[in-house]
């Protein structure tokens, strides 16, 4: 019977099971209780192993990582940040980043599941059986995912710092782990999602500087103005000069910039696609 479910019906249940954990956290904290880290852990961790089932399912479809187009590459950014949160949550046992992890991952899913347009091209071999370019655009995905974290990390921090200077430290505001600790980790994750980017943008220089027709441009020009907003907010971090409310924003304002670099990149990507048709064969010798 489960050989007969397809990539999306394993990818739909991941979806219920995220907003599944939305929902608990939501009611919780509306009756005024604390999320159960326990339950939202299992639920996250249950659509994470359905949602790589379709994902797999999916890759060996396409002969290839999954991010042929716009619904597989949301997907792909969800499940990394349930990659990371499965082992930061375990680790930091913050009980609040369950709940907005499962908020942010059920979105993008639900998002993208349920826009037909964002999957009517089903692409095979993209990467033209070359590992390099399948293992650049798969850490470029990866590192959004990062940011992703980032971006809940942020809202925390901001959550926590309003909650302080109003003086409201009761009710569900509690549950927030300390300002230091979120900030700290917020340094960790900025950090760590300019590097894996960093590194996608060097192994997929490799390919554009053998073949510069190969790519778009625009992709180009986007995803290092991401890379380069990244790097350079990290900077200014580790220097003391973007502190605090600051930062956060900052952090939060480059996540969404990244996910509306995705539209810009994929029109490019298709773009691309079209010269390289219309381009005419070399001449034979």
């Amino acid at each position: 019977m489960l050989a007969a479910f397809t990539d999306r019906m394993w990818l739909w249940a991941a979806a219920a099971l995220y907003f599944a954990g939305f929902a608990h956290g939501t009611i919780a904290l509306l009756r005024q209780g604390k999320p159960s880290s326990g339950i939202a852990y299992a639920l996250i961790a249950a659509g994470y192993v359905l949602q790589l089932i379709g994902l797999g399912i999916r890759g060996r479809a396409v002969g290839g990582c999954p991010l042929g187009n716009q619904f597989e590459i949301y997907q792909f950014t969800a499940w990394s940040a349930i990659t990371l949160y499965l082992v930061v949550g375990a680790t930091f046992r913050l009980s609040l980043l369950g709940y907005f992890t499962a908020c942010l991952a059920s979105t993008l899913t639900l998002i993208s599941l349920g826009l037909p347009g964002w999957d009517a091209t089903a692409r095979t071999h993209i990467f033209g059986h070359n590992p390099w370019i399948e293992l650049h655009a798969a850490l470029a995905v990866f590192s959004y995912g990062v940011f992703g974290l980032l971006a809940l990390t942020s809202i925390m921090f901001l959550l926590r710092n309003y909650s302080l200077k109003s003086k409201q430290l009761g009710g569900w505001f509690s549950f927030l782990p300390s300002i230091r600790d979120l900030d700290h980790m917020g340094v960790r994750l900025l950090g760590a999602g300019a590097a894996i980017l960093g590194i996608a943008l060097l192994v997929g220089s490799f390919h554009w500087l053998r073949d510069t027709a190969a790519v778009h441009s625009t992709k180009i020009l986007v995803t290092l103005t991401v890379w380069s907003a990244a790097a350079t907010a990290f900077g200014l971090r580790l220097r003391g000069v973007l502190l605090a409310r600051r930062f956060a924003w900052t952090c939060l304002m480059l996540f969404i910039a990244a996910m509306l670099s995705l539209f810009v990149v994929e029109r490019s990507r298709h773009a691309a696609a079209g010269a390289a048709i219309a381009r005419p064969a070399p001449p034979a010798p």
